[in-house]
């Protein structure tokens, strides 16, 4: 079943919850996987300093413990967009369910393949870039499933609790962790990370999802992954976040690639120390998301993004100069930082995106955040092996100061008001086509306009926005006309891939946004335009004139 549009979220009745972030969790159903992710997102962060802490001992080298990180976060670099386009045309939760149910399977294979002393490298790596695909399949899903839990208005509050069950399980699996790789070896570590994704599967079942309605039509793969990629490029303020986002999160990396390392060579620790400093990293980002309502009253998100990447640069730098000891309260500030940068980015991506391209567009953005781990954490540890771990942490921390700097120059881009993303009817009255054949053709939509001379300049302007908007919701380009011989005789006109995009374009993704930016140019206009769709490749037009919305 797909689950392109809701007839009603699957969210308990909103109403005023108080308290912060913690108030959300009294939404039962919120809460039952709340609880779910934390356990398994804590078996993730044992297996990873389980596979570290493995890499620190048998190989020793710098590259390949920071590749752990790139193992992990390649496959988001590869599978993220075709996960977008998943998680919008299948069942999301059937998509998560089977997904657990695979990743327990991977981690037991895993399990046995350590216990049995058959585990190398090479092999660690192997595993980990496998689990590494399931998650990176399984984010999309998780991200745009928020909307059908809570109301739009408590939307921040469900970000900044799920940056908790990923902050949260670093402050706990890290500690559970270094002490049973001490005392079991990384075996049991694995093991009780397969145990932790039936957790997850566990709660999926439990989940009773309201009724999710059919679209009128169903998209294709390729269709809707084309689609997803132009909404994001005609996006100016989702594009400006992805770039925040490239620019804290390829230099912030390269802290979380090298910290084993560093704990191991420069502060002289052994996996309990270091699983103390990633236990104090996740108390800081429980703090900072806990804190993020009074945050986001007081300042604005650009001015969050500028002093978290201040602050966490100079943590970055600290790793590399500091003791142990003296590095515990850094670890703790550093991670209120990171929190902060990573809740802000999300929270704008989660409040701008409408329903129909919500987990494409936070594909996107997990491409480009995880992306940037990825292969940040791939060329960190190279620059280690080359120049040593200390400089290079150096280097990775001067970047953070620049990133912070540059905050003034490229902030996140306000929006006035509230974006409104409640579907639209583009248009109650389609022409009928007269052949199916041509459905899969390519359609051009004209719209005819006459402006008296006053409005001319300010009806040019205003088209502008509509052109994103169409480019957004379906076209794939655009143009305005205007006619040499009559002054104020303008046509707009866009063509968009197929007559079956057509329909998406005006059935669920023209949101109430969308109609806004085009009733305001339309306002200009003498009366109502004359609509015309002709399809391309020989088909015959069909007209529809009259009054119309598009």
């Amino acid at each position: 079943m797909s689950d392109k549009q809701t007839s009603g979220r699957n969210t308990e009745k909103a109403r005023p919850s108080g308290g912060g972030s913690l108030a959300v969790l009294r939404r039962p159903v919120f809460l039952m996987l709340f609880v779910a992710q934390l356990v398994s997102n804590i078996g993730s962060w044992m297996q990873s300093v389980g596979a570290q802490w493995f890499l620190v001992e048998q190989a020793g080298s710098p590259a390949l413990v920071a590749w752990v990180q790139t193992a992990g976060t390649l496959p988001v670099l590869l599978l993220s967009l075709f996960a977008g386009v998943a998680a919008d045309l299948v069942n999301r939760k059937r998509l998560l369910l089977t997904l657990s149910l695979v990743s327990a399977a991977i981690a037991v294979a895993l399990t046995v393949v350590t216990a049995a002393g058959w585990l190398g490298p090479w092999e660690l790596l192997g595993f980990t870039f496998i689990l590494g695909c399931a998650a990176a399949i399984m984010g999309p899903a998780w991200q745009a499933i928020q909307p059908e839990l809570v109301p739009r208005e408590e939307l921040p509050q469900a970000s900044s609790l799920g940056s908790i069950t990923v902050n949260g399980a670093r402050a706990i699996g890290p500690a559970i962790a270094g002490i049973i790789v001490v005392a079991s070896g990384p075996a049991m570590v694995f093991g009780i990370n397969a145990v932790s994704f039936l957790a997850v599967a566990l709660a999926l079942v439990l989940w009773r999802r309201g009724t999710q309605q059919q679209p009128a039509v169903r998209e294709q793969v390729l269709p809707g992954l084309l689609s997803g990629m132009r909404y994001v490029r005609s996006a100016p303020g989702i594009r400006r976040i992805l770039i925040r986002c490239v620019l804290f999160a390829f230099p912030g990396c390269a802290l979380w690639a090298l910290l084993p390392t560093a704990a191991h060579d420069l502060m002289g620790t052994n996996a309990a120390g270091y699983s103390t400093l990633l236990v104090l990293l996740g108390v800081g980002a429980i703090i900072g998301a806990l804190l993020m309502d009074k945050v986001r009253q007081i300042m604005s998100n650009s001015t969050a993004l500028f002093i978290s990447a201040i602050v966490f640069g100079l943590g970055t730098l600290a790793v590399a100069k500091v003791s142990l000891q003296v590095m515990w309260p850094i670890a703790l500030i550093s991670g209120i930082a990171w929190i902060l940068s990573l809740t802000t980015l999300n929270v704008a991506m989660q409040l701008t995106l409408p329903e129909w391209v919500r987990a494409r567009g936070l594909s996107v953005y997990l491409l480009v955040f995880m992306g940037s781990q990825a292969i940040g954490s791939f060329i960190w540890g190279i620059v280690a092996d080359r120049v040593g771990v200390a400089w290079t942490l150096v280097v990775a921390g001067v970047f953070l100061l620049l990133a912070g700097l540059s905050v003034p120059l490229l902030p996140l881009i306000k929006v006035k008001g509230k974006l409104d993303r409640n579907v639209v009817a583009l248009s109650t009255d389609l022409p009928v086509l007269s052949l199916d054949e041509s459905k899969s053709d390519p359609v051009v939509v004209r719209s005819t306009y006459h402006v008296k001379k006053e409005n001319i300049d300010a009806f040019r302007e205003a088209m502008w926005p509509v052109r994103a908007a169409r480019l957004r919701t379906g076209a794939a380009s655009w143009q305005l006309l205007e006619q040499t011989d009559a002054e104020g005789s303008f046509a707009e006109e866009f063509t968009v891939p197929s007559w079956e995009e057509h329909i998406l374009q005006h059935t669920v993704r023209w949101t109430g946004h969308e109609e806004d930016l085009l009733t305001a140019a339309r306002a200009l206009a003498d009366d109502a335009p004359q609509v015309t769709h002709y399809m391309i490749l020989g088909a015959p037009p069909v007209t529809n004139t009259g009054q119309m919305k598009s």
